[in-house]
């Protein structure tokens, strides 16, 4: 295979898998080699076995981090703080892109950022959407709901006011108190329930939510 017919495969695809290149009599291990071969040339980005994205200036569209995230770990979906910062529910830049679900704890560290997976219980694993992301990119991204109960249940003390104030939460207009605290009885979490009675009591007392 020469890199033009790579570029011809998948140069419109953000990232792409080596099963896309194995259509016909192409021999496998030939392939693997030769994608080797490309990305210690500099052409390619390896962001796991198996999974690759076109490194610049041969990609035509640069893959999105929430993309990349659900492509490294299938049946994962992004939350937490990557989700609350995209919804623009908490000021802070997030640089590790966090996702959820029933896989097992792992990090990578790729050329294209770091990402973070975390393992949920499976009953837990709802409340996330396709989410466009631009330029023809879409991923699994948990509702601002779900992102902040995910977040919640995985951080020691998150139910704890200190916690939840810490948060700095803003922009309140896209966050649901009613669908909150139903998430968290759903869940049947007694630490998701008191958070979200906690987040209630602080939008009465505090002001935290604007407009409710």
């Amino acid at each position: 295979m020469k890199f033009q017919d790579l570029l011809e495969t998948v140069g419109d695809e953000p990232v792409f898998e080596t099963g896309l290149l194995l259509a016909g009599d192409r021999n496998p291990a030939d392939v693997r080699r030769q994608l080797s071969r490309w990305v210690g040339a500099g052409r390619l980005v390896k962001l796991r076995r198996g999974l690759y994205a076109l490194a610049s200036p041969f990609r035509k569209v640069k893959p999105h981090p929430f993309l990349v995230a659900n492509q490294l770990q299938r049946g994962s979906y992004v939350s937490c703080q990557s989700a609350l910062a995209h919804y623009g529910l908490i000021p802070e830049h997030v640089p590790v892109t966090t996702s959820v679900g029933c896989g097992r704890p792992q990090r990578w560290h790729t050329a294209l950022g770091s990402y973070d997976f975390r393992h949920l219980h499976r009953g837990l694993v709802h409340g996330y959407r396709w989410l466009e992301l631009g330029g023809s990119q879409r991923a699994f991204v948990a509702t601002p709901e779900k992102a902040l109960l995910d977040l919640i249940y995985l951080e020691p003390g998150g139910d704890s006011r200190e916690y939840l104030v810490e948060l700095r939460l803003q922009h309140s207009e896209l966050l649901d108190l009613g669908e909150l605290g139903r998430l968290a009885e759903a869940a049947g979490k007694p630490k998701l329930r008191r958070a979200a009675a906690r987040i209630a009591a602080l939008a009465e007392a505090e002001g935290v939510y604007e407009a409710l």
